[in-house]
């Protein structure tokens, strides 16, 4: 339920732009990456991009790297099924803050499974209950996924499975095989192909109910805020129903540009300050603040939303003095060179183009690469 503790103000689109890039941490001033807020949600990985994201928040000087096997983060299945770097320290609390509420829950959460396990007269909690105690059994040591899933398939009933035209064999549905990956105790080994799962230190059991839902809420109101309770549903990928009983009461109703929106109370001062900060990033696809559900905040314009977030092949974004400003692409040539293009929404200053030119440097050095071409693509 929400309730407000002051009366309703107003803010700009801008001012909640220049709230976010605070609220992630762009200015560098955070030493560590367990220490960055963004980690209260955790870090989505594809192709080693968490490493790039870390690195547009992290000062120069940091060391160490917070994504290898030993490092104080683990790579895993959470949100939506997908890949993130999480603290280990807080993965027994979120394994049950994400741990669905109830069977419409579960079923909101899913996709293509959801029919068959329907008919089969398979309730969510049911499902995930059983996919994550036949995941965590079929990981005992470091073990590729496609034995896992071999071998969760055949742990489980029929119902849970698919013919895949593919490869002609059966298969446990994927989504909900990576849904229930941290509940199930299962981590990433970071850099291995094919991908090696194995067994999370310490792992809690699997779930019995959910709890501790309300701090993740909080997290993503404190990053992605304001915002409203259908946003934070999109993020969880379930229903705004199954997120009510979640929403923290300690809000405050904001207007942004007259939409109606919701902060907690704490962050309200800050909101009221923000002001667009002059500096450059490289955000790389799925970075964390692209993952706010309220696109048109981020990028007014819907023909440039199409190009920040495509069905296909996101490229990265420049961030570029309080607003999403263009996107880039990067291709390496061979072990030692990098090559980024950047396409700006408007023509750089030199100033600009200077800056652009010391992240592509960053990101560079970032994946390993000793040289780098920049291009700026602009008229």
């Amino acid at each position: 339920m929400m309730h407000t503790a002051r009366m309703v103000f107003e803010v700009t689109r801008a001012q909640v732009v220049a709230y976010r890039i605070a609220a992630h941490g762009f200015d560098r001033r955070t030493p560590t990456a367990t220490e960055l807020a963004v980690l209260d949600l955790g870090v989505q990985d594809t192709r080693g991009s968490a490493s790039v994201a870390l690195a547009a928040r992290l000062p120069a000087t940091a060391a160490g790297d917070p994504v290898a096997e030993d490092g104080p983060l683990a790579l895993l299945w959470s949100f939506r099924g997908a890949p993130h770097l999480h603290r280990r320290d807080d993965l027994a609390a979120l394994s049950a803050a994400l741990w669905p509420r109830g069977d419409a829950d579960a079923m909101a959460r899913l996709s293509t499974e959801r029919s068959a396990l329907k008919a089969a007269g398979v309730g969510g909690v049911e499902a995930f209950t059983a996919v994550a105690t036949a995941l965590r059994a079929a990981v005992s040591g470091p073990t590729p996924k496609g034995e896992v899933s071999a071998a969760v398939t055949a742990a489980l009933p029929d119902a849970y499975s698919y013919q895949c035209r593919g490869c002609g064999a059966t298969h446990v549905y994927g989504g909900i095989l990576q849904q229930v990956g941290l509940p199930a105790g299962v981590r990433h080994r970071p850099g291995s192909s094919p991908l090696l799962l194995t067994p999370l230190e310490n792992r809690p059991p699997v779930p019995e109910q959910a709890a501790g839902a309300s701090a993740v809420a909080d997290a993503y109101l404190r990053l992605h805020g304001p915002a409203t309770p259908a946003e934070f549903a999109g993020y969880l990928g379930t229903s705004q129903a199954e997120v009510r009983p979640a929403w923290p009461a300690d809000l405050v109703e904001v207007r942004v540009d007259g939409r109606r929106a919701w902060l907690p109370d704490a962050e309200v001062a800050a909101l009221r300050r923000a002001e667009a900060p002059e500096l450059t990033r490289l955000l790389p696809p799925l970075d964390p603040f692209l993952q706010a559900r309220d696109r048109g905040t981020l990028v007014p314009d819907p023909l440039l939303q199409k190009e920040v977030w495509r069905v296909l092949g996101n490229p990265g974004a420049l961030l570029h003095n309080g607003e999403i400003a263009g996107t880039w692409r990067s291709k390496g040539s061979g072990r030692r060179r990098l090559d980024v293009s950047v396409r700006p929404f408007a023509r750089l200053s030199r100033a600009g183009r200077a800056a652009v030119e010391a992240e592509a440097d960053r990101l560079a050095a970032v994946r390993g690469f000793t040289e780098v071409g920049t291009a700026i693509e602009q008229d």
